[in-house]
């Protein structure tokens, strides 16, 4: 064991950050997430300090675990759309796909979302992250129609399917856990894409 780490008792240390994820969870469900330290996580994991900032920059950032990786996995099911897809139908097709888990791995997932969508002190790391989430719609859409990622109708499709999701969670998180949020992102989607689809086809390309 590394020096400054003091494993909990009967339990392995963690070695790979979901590892990692899951104990610190599980203590952010017992004590919150403001009241539990790095110092905590760290602990419960048997490793040291340091350790943990080996696999997280910080403790917002184990909440949202490999963001940055699902972002490159939406952008990847967005550009595997055939391109004769409406646009938003490509963009909902995207989301619900983009949101499905293993039954195993959702109630961590609802877990991480109650902890995103609800604990005040993770709010600004959620602006900055959804910003981006954002712009990966934004760009889709802008490519579709030929506009610039700057121009008004992208960056609409961008803010209010990014608004439609964060309601489908909102709802999700409120319900018993046999609620589907496929089903919740698709509907919140669709009825969005209703809307939307006539300012869409009606965009004009940039000149």
């Amino acid at each position: 064991m590394e020096a400054g780490g003091r494993r909990a008792m009967g339990r392995p240390r963690a070695t790979s950050p979901a590892a990692l994820e899951r104990r610190a969870f599980e203590l952010f469900a017992r004590q919150g997430f403001d009241e539990t330290t790095v110092d905590d996580i760290a602990a419960a994991a048997g490793i040291a300090r340091r350790t943990f900032f080996r696999y997280f920059a910080s403790k917002n950032d184990l909440v949202w675990g490999d963001f940055e990786g699902q972002l490159r996995r939406l952008r990847a099911l967005l550009d595997e759309t055939d391109p004769r897809t409406p646009t938003m139908d490509a963009v909902r097709r995207a989301v619900v796909e983009f949101n499905r888990f293993d039954p195993r791995e959702v109630p961590w997932h609802r877990q991480r979302m109650e902890l995103i969508l609800r604990v005040p002190t993770l709010q600004a790391d959620a602006t900055l992250r959804y910003a981006s989430w954002r712009r990966i719609i934004t760009e889709f859409t802008a490519a579709r129609t030929g506009l610039p990622p700057t121009a008004r109708v992208p960056r609409l499709a961008g803010h209010l399917v990014l608004a439609a999701a964060v309601s489908a969670y909102e709802h999700w998180l409120a319900s018993d856990e046999r609620t589907s949020l496929s089903d919740l992102l698709d509907e919140a989607i669709r009825h969005l894409g209703a809307g939307l689809a006539a300012v869409l086809d009606g965009a004009e390309p940039a000149p």
